[in-house]
């Protein structure tokens, strides 16, 4: 049986109703699925082959890769689900959720995690590409916090959700694979850890029903290790 919601509630009302499943070329695919899977992987490819605001240094690469993603990973997707699916972006992960839950599972994957990631940002290879340039902690604070609300919100927002209600609980561990193929480039062993800290992100996304606990995990954890790099 297709799961069309999660934790057994009903879906919520819509203004505009959409069909559940299309057909394409003979084959009838659910709606909401065809479009997250489709709009991620094409987001995806157009990132990595195109720089909408142009750079010329590390640093000012950095914020127009954040400003890249603000619109590609946030603005389109949020636009999709609005104008596309017609679904409201509350049913995608834009409320606190439950919150309680989310700031205790962020206080204990930091309290576990620093110690792990100090020595890990003390490695030459992330040391090297987190400090290729001078920068200020507000500037690093602002910056990752840009990038990453682009990120969370299309993997655990869009992505996730959107899965969810088609396949169910197997969309934790599928949305953490594009997540992790497109970490390919960083250091190695921060890309070899990222299925598995995005099926842990996605499971959070679940057991909230919000994406911004996993996106508030990430940014810290992500300020900590460029400053830890920064200052090493």
């Amino acid at each position: 049986m297709r799961c069309i919601s999660w934790r057994s509630r009903p879906p919520p009302a819509r203004r505009f109703p959409l069909r559940d499943e299309l057909t394409v070329l003979g084959l009838r695919v659910d709606t909401r699925l065809t479009v997250v899977v489709t709009a991620t992987t094409m987001l995806l490819l157009f990132e990595e082959y195109r720089q909408l605001f142009s750079a010329d240094t590390f640093g000012t690469s950095l914020r127009a890769g954040a400003a890249d993603h603000v619109l590609l990973y946030f603005v389109i997707p949020a636009a999709l689900v609005v104008l596309v699916l017609r679904d409201s972006l509350r049913d995608y992960g834009f409320r606190l959720g439950d919150w309680r839950a989310g700031l205790r599972w962020a206080a204990g994957v930091l309290l576990v995690m620093s110690p792990i990631l100090f020595f890990a940002a003390q490695t030459p290879e992330i040391q090297e590409y987190y400090s290729r340039t001078e920068r200020s902690v507000l500037d690093v604070i602002l910056v990752s916090g840009i990038d990453l609300i682009g990120w969370e919100f299309m993997f655990r927002g869009f992505l996730f959700f959107g899965l969810y209600r088609a396949i169910g609980p197997s969309a934790v561990l599928i949305q953490a694979v594009p997540f992790a193929m497109a970490h390919i480039g960083k250091p190695e062993l921060e890309s070899m850890t990222t299925f598995v800290g995005g099926v842990g992100f996605g499971w959070i996304a679940w057991r909230t029903d919000s994406w911004y606990y996993p996106f508030l995990i990430h940014w810290m954890l992500n300020i900590f290790v460029r400053l830890v790099a920064m200052s090493a």
